[in-house]
């Protein structure tokens, strides 16, 4: 795998606020690298502008708006590369649905990142030149009891890396997907059960910036804990559902 210089590139960090963006930006900036941070909230943005360290603005999203998504892509302008983070949460079962927040993680956690590609994909095809990094989540590998929007969406968000993949693998246009497991943020505050190998986003931002200084497709990390949901994989149903659920 080759080691990729970014220096000097211009990155938009949709989903940048806080928590695994607020801490990648900072990888970004340090490494030489102008990087336009978004979300919905701009008292955190412009804070965060302010301690980066190399040349940074902000720009205010709602990805669950497409007038917003557009206005901002347009207010943002030529772009080297997308990093797609943002995402909302809330833990439930099937059993307790709740309508609203299962839409919400559907629209925020996928379709929000379908309307941003919407606005920078055929430009970067067009001058077949791009860097497209999508964030998913271990748990999309397979279906998990008490995460019906969440792990959906990131399943979801694991597929269209790879679709993205298989059809820009041979162009200018570079996809590659993180699939991190528990980071300590205001998502996984809300969860009452354990989390092993829980990352601090400083370190899951440092794998994920690994992964984007090479030419590799996809990375799962921690490692150990991956091969966890990897191989649940090649399970039959029967077994899996009876350890899992």
């Amino acid at each position: 795998m080759s080691n990729i210089d970014l220096h000097g590139k211009r990155y938009w960090i949709v989903g940048g606020g806080d928590g695994l963006g607020k801490a990648l930006a900072h990888h970004m900036s340090r490494a030489g690298i102008e990087v336009i941070v978004s979300s919905r909230g701009e008292d955190k943005l412009t804070a965060l502008v302010d301690e980066l360290p190399g040349k940074a603005s902000y720009q205010v999203v709602d990805i669950a708006d497409d007038t917003s998504v557009k206005a901002a892509a347009k207010a943002v302008g030529d772009i080297d590369g997308v990093v797609l983070l943002a995402g909302v949460y809330w833990p439930f079962s099937a059993r307790k649905w709740n309508a609203e927040q299962a839409v919400a993680m559907a629209d925020i956690n996928f379709t929000g990142f379908m309307r941003v590609l919407g606005q920078i994909v055929p430009k970067f095809v067009e001058k077949d030149a791009g860097h497209i990094v999508i964030t998913s989540s271990l748990t999309g590998f397979r279906g998990l009891p008490g995460s019906i929007g969440y792990t959906a969406s990131k399943a979801a968000t694991m597929s269209l890396a790879e679709c993205m993949h298989a059809d820009l693998r041979k162009t200018g246009v570079r996809v590659q997907v993180a699939n991190p497991g528990f980071i300590k943020t205001q998502l996984t505050e809300k969860n009452d059960f354990n989390m092993p190998f829980i990352m601090e986003p400083e370190d899951a931002a440092r794998e994920m910036f690994e992964l984007m200084l090479t030419d590799r497709f996809k990375k799962s990390f921690p490692t150990l804990f991956s091969l966890l949901f990897r191989g649940s994989q090649f399970l039959p149903d029967w077994a899996y559902y009876r350890l899992f659920s």
